[in-house]
């Protein structure tokens, strides 16, 4: 992701490195934010427990009492860090916001955890911001060279100095000023004193959603929060509106220019949890049609369909319906294992595969297996499973993706690497199933992601989806990245190696 340079502070914590185990993509963050709701913070707690796949570095909550402002930010996961029944005490109020991240922009370091929370001349301001801000680097130096002292290095403090510096009169106003100069993916909640906002960028890349919990606002990443804290869904935020909760109700804004809604299509693929419905799909739903798709494209004869787990089990579900094969838990995962275990050495890599994931011999000795993964990033993972399946006595081992090729990096809160160590992206079908060890291999055609989505054929001059991952047509201008290009490499050459930190 685009970023600055990683700089310790002098309080700063080391950062929680990346599991070597874990080939994944990884989403920015999870955001959530409740509305005259006695004992807040407890609420929002417990709808950040439904996002913690989707950031589980670090965890925050903003509340407000009518008077002051209460934060609390820490690393790791939320239940290590608000259970107990004391936070009602601890973070007093009515209304609250929270955030579960993952640090695409900026290090994994508790002074870029969020909600971030600025006093500002207008009164008090707290932001939780899903997504990456494609121009974050551009703005940033325009803020330093006009005075702006930061105190991270993530771009949601941007948007808080933008708003800091916006001449308008009202708060809402300095919202929407700061927002149309930012460019990229976003979902944010923000938590003023006598208003809740939540926004989407103007294409929706990044999903919220709006529900309603006694008859009070609340808004979501997913609908599986609000499942969580019994509230009702109401509807999606739209793309480019602006949703403002106050005592008086709430208000719909359409503070920017009209475009076509192009949601993130990982969000299906991989990012939301299967009991979640974004943008009016239900993701198990669109799961189990790529795994069908998928049957149609490029099934061979096999005994047995092996989901790899966890997010693969849809797709092989709906690629055993499809194929009449038998659908069987042939790798069972262990979810006790933590960081812990994780050593550095490539031998002790390999037993940490073991301690999170142990083959069924009953189910897969002897056989023909047909391994379902969600995708294929780097393929580190891949090859490593595969040798356990056949190690387990398989006969043979075949490999299928349910999405297309991942070929280009993200630039909108996704940790994908470099083009360089996508597997995809510069090897040929039998070269890919050659370094993983597989009897065959194949992945499901962007047309059949399109199809499993049911929004008809791809629009080649406007996709309905950010697809860029299989395309490489990205939705905005990625202003960072050109910069970046253009200045002599020797100089960048610091940042981009953090830049495309694998």
């Amino acid at each position: 992701m685009i970023m600055p340079p990683r700089l310790l502070a002098a309080n700063s914590r080391d950062p929680l490195p990346r599991d070597p185990l874990d080939d994944s993509p990884r989403l920015e963050c999870g955001v959530f934010g409740v509305f005259d709701t006695p004992d807040a913070a407890t609420v929002v707690a417990l709808g950040l427990h439904a996002l913690q796949h989707r950031g589980q570095e670090a965890c925050g909550i903003a509340a407000f009492d009518g008077q002051r402002f209460h934060t609390e930010r820490h690393l790791g996961h939320v239940a290590d860090s608000f259970s107990g029944g004391d936070l009602g005490r601890r973070l007093p109020g009515v209304a609250a916001i929270g955030h579960t991240r993952y640090s695409t922009s900026g290090g994994s370091f508790l002074r870029n955890g969020q909600p971030m929370f600025a006093d500002l001349k207008a009164g008090g301001v707290a932001i939780a911001h899903n997504g990456n801000l494609t121009n974050f680097l551009a703005l940033r130096e325009e803020l330093v060279s006009a005075g702006a002292i930061f105190q991270s290095t993530s771009d949601s403090e941007v948007i808080l100095h933008l708003i800091a510096r916006s001449r308008k009169a009202k708060i809402v106003e300095k919202f929407i000023d700061a927002l149309s100069q930012v460019e990229g993916g976003y979902a944010l909640v923000a938590l003023t004193n006598k208003k809740l906002i939540g926004v989407r960028d103007p294409l929706g890349i990044r999903p919220l959603v709006l529900g309603d919990l006694a008859g009070q606002a609340v808004f979501a990443s997913e609908t599986r929060a609000l499942d969580m804290i019994g509230a009702r869904f109401v509807r999606d935020v739209e793309h480019g509106e602006m949703v403002v909760v106050s005592e008086s109700g709430v208000e719909s804004i359409r503070p920017f220019p009209a475009a076509k809604a192009r949601p993130c299509v990982f969000e299906y693929v991989y990012f939301a949890m299967p009991d979640s419905v974004v943008n009016g799909r239900s993701v198990y739903d669109v799961r189990k049609r790529l795994g069908r798709r998928l049957a149609q494209e490029s099934h061979v004869d096999v005994d047995v369909v092996v989901p790899v787990p966890d997010s693969g089990g849809p797709a092989a579900l709906g690629y055993a319906q499809e194929s009449g094969v038998p659908y069987e838990m042939g790798i069972i995962r262990n979810h006790y294992v933590g960081r812990t275990f994780i050593q550095p050495s490539q031998g002790a890599r390999e037993l940490g595969v073991r301690m999170k994931l142990s083959p069924n011999r009953a189910v897969l000795a002897g056989k023909r297996v047909m391994l379902i993964d969600d995708s294929i990033v780097r393929g580190t993972n891949s090859v490593r499973v595969v040798r356990m399946v056949r190690e387990a006595g398989a006969k043979e081992v075949h490999l299928r993706s349910a999405s297309p090729q991942i070929k280009w990096p993200d630039f909108y809160g996704i940790d994908m690497p470099d083009r360089s160590a996508l597997l995809a992206a510069n090897r040929s079908l039998p070269e890919m199933a050659h370094l993983l060890e597989v009897d065959s291999l194949g992945f499901l055609s962007v047309e059949g992601l399109y199809w499993a989505m049911g929004a008809g054929p791809r629009d080649p001059v406007t996709p309905q989806f950010t697809d860029h991952y299989f395309t490489g047509e990205y939705p905005t201008r990625l202003l960072d990245r050109e910069n970046a290009q253009g200045r002599d490499s020797q100089a960048v050459q610091p940042q981009l190696s953090f830049l495309e930190d694998a």
